[in-house]
């Protein structure tokens, strides 16, 4: 499938900040499951700086902007042929083990609570495969948090998350990888982006899911918001131990301000577009005061 994206985050700040730094990692990964055809992230008027692929295998790259800063823009654009590959991360080059991605963040700590939902998720499953466990832990995170935006804030933690049973793919995707690291599978938290159907959720902002390891296979990928694993329909940016860590966007700013940020994600099947600019994609703005300089995935 050919996926188009056009993705816009607006940074303004009330007060002109004298400088602002920002990490960038808003380029598709490089495995099997995709391809990229033309991909642009416009940064506006701010200096690009060093780029480099870290040792999780994702392109990172700075930009700096000298101020007064009032707004800053930066638009992706890009098309991605991308194959369902069952959410296996097929070719995908690294040099981190995946023991490291046992580590807890506090996004991800894990709690008497959710030891036990791992333990209930996996009643009878002795024998099974980590492929069958993954699966099951996926599907009681998916049974276990209801997807209801705008009840969670973008620091809620795994455990605040199954306490109040609501909230978005980032805080399904923490359950998530708290629940595999209860009982010694690692996984780690993966950002990217997702064309809306009748039946997803979340697809309408910056998507997010897990990658838990399975040995014979490697990282596969499992959508708790939505109960499966990525497919054609999807297109990974990065990963990292959580949500602020695998980050789209964060910044540093230079100067006192209340920042607002606005983001509208477009994901359309690209051979519709080619045939009709009003085919197939959906987009959502979002605001928020005081919101920090790193992206919350719905």
């Amino acid at each position: 499938m050919k996926l188009a994206v056009r993705h816009v985050t607006r940074y303004g700040f009330d007060t002109p900040v004298r400088r602002l730094v920002q990490s960038l990692r808003l380029w598709p990964s490089q495995f099997e499951g995709q391809t990229v055809l033309d991909w642009t992230v416009d940064t506006g008027s701010a200096i690009d700086g060093a780029g480099f692929r870290d040792g999780a295998g994702d392109w990172t790259q700075t930009a700096s902007l000298r101020g007064p800063v009032e707004v800053q823009e930066i638009t992706v654009t890009g098309t991605v042929e991308t194959r369902d590959l069952a959410g296996v991360l097929r070719g995908h080059r690294e040099r981190v083990p995946p023991s490291a991605y046992l580590t807890a963040t506090r996004s991800t700590a894990g709690t008497a609570e959710l030891r036990a939902l791992a333990a209930d998720a996996l009643e009878g499953m002795d024998g099974a495969t980590v492929l069958d466990r993954a699966h099951a832990l996926c599907r009681t995170v998916n049974e276990a948090i209801e997807f209801v935006p705008n009840e969670t804030e973008p620091h809620t933690t795994a455990a605040e998350a199954l306490a109040g049973g609501q909230g978005v793919c980032q805080d399904h995707t923490h359950v998530l990888i708290a629940l595999a690291h209860a009982v010694d599978i690692p996984a780690r938290y993966v950002t990217g982006y997702l064309m809306s159907t009748e039946d997803s959720v979340g697809a309408e902002a910056s998507h997010a899911w897990a990658e838990l390891w399975v040995d014979g296979l490697g990282w596969v990928g499992f959508d708790a918001a939505n109960a499966c694993c990525p497919n054609d329909a999807y297109i990974r940016l990065g990963s990292g131990f959580d949500a602020g860590d695998a980050a789209p966007i964060r910044g540093v700013v230079d100067g006192a301000a209340t920042e607002t940020l606005d983001v509208s994600v477009g994901v359309v099947d690209g051979a519709r577009q080619s045939q009709s600019q009003s085919g197939g994609g959906q987009e959502q703005s979002q605001s928020s005061d005081g919101a920090s300089q790193s992206q919350r995935q719905q």
